[in-house]
């Protein structure tokens, strides 16, 4: 009887550790496809932040060169050297114009285009 009870404790304690190994297992695995979830959350987060800045850096070229264009087509604007620069829907002109007038109108223009949130003047009138 005494070796029956020995084997059927060491059954027991057998059994016992294949389960605690199997919830540890489990859990093991619970962490790891956790892990798996936060990582693929962020590489989601990280790809939408790209993509929305990518999209940025387009409507911004974008708006550069509607403002340049609206700007050369104008006819006393046409043979200055305006910079114009765009970050974030905010439109830069820089260089100088041959007077007040031509500088108003330098900064109307690009106000008027579509999708512009602001414009920066930093456009210097010519000394006559």
């Amino acid at each position: 009887m005494g070796v029956r009870k020995c084997l059927l404790c060491a059954a027991a304690v057998a059994a016992l550790a294949t389960i605690a190994g199997c919830n540890q297992e489990k859990h093991q695995a619970q962490t790891a496809g956790q892990k798996i979830d936060r990582a693929a959350s962020q590489v989601a987060a990280n790809t939408k932040d790209i993509a929305a800045t990518a999209a940025n850096a387009v409507d911004d070229a974008a708006l550069t060169a509607k403002v340049k264009a609206a700007l050369f087509a104008e006819p006393g604007l046409k043979t200055l050297q305006i910079d114009v620069a765009t970050r974030d829907a905010v439109v830069t002109l820089a260089g100088s114009v041959d007077s007040d007038v031509l500088r108003k109108r330098a900064v109307q223009i690009a106000g008027a285009m579509g999708g512009v949130r602001q414009v920066v003047d930093k456009l210097v009138v010519k000394a006559s």
